[in-house]
Order: structure tokens, then C-alpha cells, then sequence
């Protein structure tokens, strides 16, 4: 996990939402070689063969009945990162992010990134206050061994 952190601090002067307004996509693609450089696949684009599938339900003879998109994924399959602009607050996706990911084949971590500003917003203090809330009240059990938030 460190070295998906180091590869966000490598691209900080890039991404930073204090100084640049960019949208997931290019913020991902600012992020696709030091992600690949540690065997990281990552989504190239929203065509439909340009989409990263992670397998959630089987079916006959072993085929694929059901996959969530993921922006990237470790070569073992163990580690998903999603990463998000405007839409993470605003319309919960963090939380579509943390389902879908408890829900793919394989998958123990999620990475979770987020603008550290969004429309005079801390995008992810919000995020840690409630995660450190699932977390500390232990009311709910998730099937991943750790969610990392990580603020750009």
C-alpha cells in the first residue's frame, strides 16, 4: 500500500485539488504509469473494453454473470483503487465504491482518492469522519481487510 501512496505524493504537484479542478479521468491518468510501474492495471478510457471488469458472480461452467468496473486494479487482484472528483461526497459515491468493492471476487483492500477540496468542501475529512465511524463502531462488518483514503 505504501507504494500506492508514494505513487499519488510523486504526482501531488499534478493533482492537487487546491491548485487544479480536473475530473477523475484525468487525475487517473496523470496516475496510470506510476500505477502501472508498480503492476497496477488501469482503466484507459469508458469505452466498454477500455473498462477495468472485477468478477463478482459466477456462473455455469465458471463464466462471469455479474463484474463492477474498478479504475484500477493490482496485478493479484487483492487491491482496487477507485478514484474520485465532485461525486464523491455529493452523491455518495465513496460508498457505491466501498460496496462494489466488497462485493468483487478476491478483492481484500479498497483505495479510496478524493479531492481534499471540492466547492469549498473537504471531500475527505468527510469521508475519513465517516469511515473512522464504521470502523470504530463496529456495527457493521465488512468483508475487506482495509480501506485506504487517500486525499489529493
Amino acid at each position: 500500500m505504501q507504494d500506492v501512496i508514494d505513487c499519488f505524493i510523486d504526482c501531488e504537484d499534478k493533482i492537487s485539488s487546491s491548485t487544479f479542478t480536473y475530473s477523475s479521468n484525468e487525475v487517473l491518468e496523470f496516475l496510470r504509469k506510476p500505477l502501472e510501474n508498480i503492476g497496477f492495471k488501469v482503466e484507459k478510457g469508458k469505452s466498454k473494453e477500455s473498462k477495468i471488469h472485477v468478477p463478482v458472480l459466477f456462473g455455469l461452467n465458471n463464466q462471469i454473470d455479474k463484474s463492477f468496473n474498478a479504475d484500477a486494479v493490482s496485478s493479484d487482484g487483492k487491491v482496487v483503487i477507485e478514484v474520485e472528483a465532485g461525486r464523491a461526497v455529493a452523491n455518495n459515491q465513496f460508498l457505491k465504491d466501498i460496496f462494489q468493492a466488497s462485493m468483487m471476487f478476491q478483492v481484500e483492500y479498497l483505495v479510496i482518492a478524493v479531492r481534499n477540496e471540492y466547492r469549498n468542501s473537504d471531500d475527505f475529512s468527510k469521508i475519513y469522519s465517516f469511515l473512522e465511524t464504521l470502523y470504530v463502531s463496529s456495527r457493521m462488518q465488512l468483508p475487506l481487510k482495509g480501506i485506504l483514503l487517500i486525499g489529493y
